[in-house]
């Protein structure tokens, strides 16, 4: 259970520093009822708080449907009789009971608005059960935009999965569809043909044999989980296993893969325990020992559902065989493996609260690839790594998105937010009280939901230098810094120019073969040198114009 007073009072307080600031990037979006229903803390979502989930469905491979239900546990915050439930069409609700007596139900879009008869008194522990079904909406191109991937192998088995990020799991199951709640625990029960398996999210508790021809696989969830992490996945499956050494001790670590796959799996996915190791380092523990780590095949590339991990990267190195970077470091590490995993730290540990923050989680974890370059093959790897990205950044529109509508900044909030963090480094200048900054952040908010102004106050406290202008440079403008400079006579002149208000980043820079820092603001400075050239650190993530 979160904290949710903090939580909210930090939600409200961030949303004001959205991009509406004074000479910051202004929106034109557009948004609807629905967008505020699904992207804001409604009246008949605050005052509850998620305790357990038990979601059992029923898979239909052949016909492409589902049902079932999930039983909604909450404690109440204070007083109320309407509770709001997400559900997107063409899935249906057919009816949702509270001690086993049928309620009311106001359908909005796909918000559902649930009456209450019981009296909700503050403290108690209520539940309801939300039953469902129909024909979920089937993934066009997974996992970007979300729903069912209904597939089949080469061997003509199905092989399924679910995918939802963005969109929302309510594309698939009911739930309380909003990132700032996370449930306590929860169980997964899905019933499959019996010559398929089910993997989902923690450790499996059992197998059942039903009477008609299907099995129900139940899984057991004992840490908090976003809803988006949740995950269903079918195939013709076998699996293999390892215990980790890990600082928290033991650590099971799953490998769910197709039948012919498993020899090729067993080689290829030794990149998991070093991923492990290198980012136990930087980041601290595993933050889920209590499940289990697993990777599990999916028919599409990959996402970070917490402790069961998908993968669809065909075995490759690189993105599907390909240097994101251009450098050829990005080819010494399966990307899906590495990237998806950092996920377990930043998006499914530390989760926004907000999906307008999800650089958290997705600037972190794509800096995590550098950083796992970094453990492995030194820092002159992973900067190369990480500069040679810069070429995928579009600076088209703010990493951070617009509150309260669920919606995402731009997609720079990978590689822009990467080189952000990289830059970061160099700044604080000191390489192990960086990797301390980034344990402290998994150590400080474990578990929880948090908003982009308590990450930025986190490393700012913690570096010892205010961060404020240099995070709305990078998260909430589009502006790459750019560092003007001229040099005549023996005398350098330099200052900064398309920055906003008071951005005075020191930079490193090498003049006759010395490094120094230089600090540039937004006036001329000047400095006597007497090479007529200078090297600007390409570690620093600007842009430079020499008059």
């Amino acid at each position: 259970m979160k904290n949710l007073i903090i939580i909210i009072t930090c939600f409200i307080a961030t949303s004001c520093l959205s991009q509406k600031k004074e000479g910051l990037f202004q929106s034109e979006n557009n948004f609807t009822k629905q967008d505020t229903l699904r992207g804001s803390i409604t009246p008949e979502r605050e005052w509850w708080d998620l305790t357990y989930y038990h979601l059992d469905i029923k898979v239909n491979p052949e016909e492409k449907t589902i049902s079932g239900k999930n039983t909604i546990q909450y404690k109440v915050l204070k007083q109320n009789n309407k509770l709001q439930v997400d559900l997107q069409t063409p899935l249906q609700i057919t009816k949702v009971t509270q001690n086993n007596k049928e309620l009311e139900i106001e359908h909005v879009g796909n918000a559902h608005f649930i009456t209450l008869k019981k009296t909700q008194n503050i403290g108690d522990v209520n539940s309801i059960d939300v039953f469902y079904e129909g024909t979920p909406k089937e993934a066009v191109r997974a996992p970007w935009d979300g729903g069912f991937s209904w597939k089949k192998d080469n061997n003509g088995k199905h092989f399924i999965a679910t995918s939802c990020q963005g969109l929302g799991a309510s594309v698939w199951w009911p739930n309380k569809d909003h990132m700032y709640d996370e449930v306590d625990s929860m169980d997964i029960s899905v019933t499959i043909p019996k010559d398929l398996m089910n993997v989902s999210n923690g450790r499996l508790q059992s197998i059942v044999a039903n009477k008609d021809e299907t099995i129900t696989t139940h899984w057991h969830v004992a840490n908090p989980i976003n809803n988006y992490g949740v995950n269903v996945n079918i195939g013709d499956y076998v699996n293999f296993s390892e215990v980790y050494k890990g600082e928290n001790g033991d650590l099971d670590m799953n490998y769910y893969v197709l039948r012919d796959n498993l020899e090729i799996a067993k080689e290829h996915f030794k990149d998991a325990p070093k991923m492990m190791k290198a980012f136990e380092h930087w980041f601290g523990p595993y933050p889920f020992y209590e499940d289990s780590f697993k990777l599990v095949e999916v028919p599409y590339l990959g996402m970070e559902h917490q402790s069961s991990v998908t993968y669809g990267n065909k075995y490759k190195k690189g993105y599907l065989g390909r240097d994101l970077s251009g450098t050829g470091e990005g080819l010494k590490f399966d990307f899906i493996i590495i990237h998806e995993a950092g996920h377990e730290w930043f998006a499914n540990n530390i989760t926004n609260v907000d999906i307008a923050d999800m650089w958290i989680h997705e600037s972190f974890t794509n800096y995590s690839e550098n950083l796992f370059l970094d453990y492995y093959y030194g820092k002159e790897s992973s900067a190369k790594y990480v500069i040679g990205t810069r070429k995928g950044i579009r600076n088209d529109k703010p990493i951070i998105g617009e509150y309260n509508v669920n919606h995402e900044g731009s997609g720079d909030m990978y590689n822009k937010g990467g080189n952000m963090l990289h830059t970061l480094r160099q700044l604080i200048e000191d390489d192990e009280k960086w990797r301390q900054i980034l344990r402290g952040l998994n150590k400080t908010f474990y578990h929880q939901t948090v908003t982009t102004q308590q990450i930025e106050n986190y490393i700012s406290k913690q570096s010892g230098i205010d961060l404020t202008a240099f995070f709305n440079q990078y998260l909430r403008d589009i502006r790459i810094p750019t560092l003007e400079y001229e040099i005549k006579n023996n005398q350098l002149k330099y200052r900064w120019t398309n920055i906003v208000t008071d951005f005075d980043m020191p930079i490193q820079v090498t003049i006759e073969d010395k490094e120094q820092w230089i600090f540039p603001n937004n006036e001329w400075k000047e400095m006597t040198i007497k090479s007529k050239n200078i090297q600007i650190d390409e570690d620093f993530y600007i842009e430079t114009v020499k008059l």
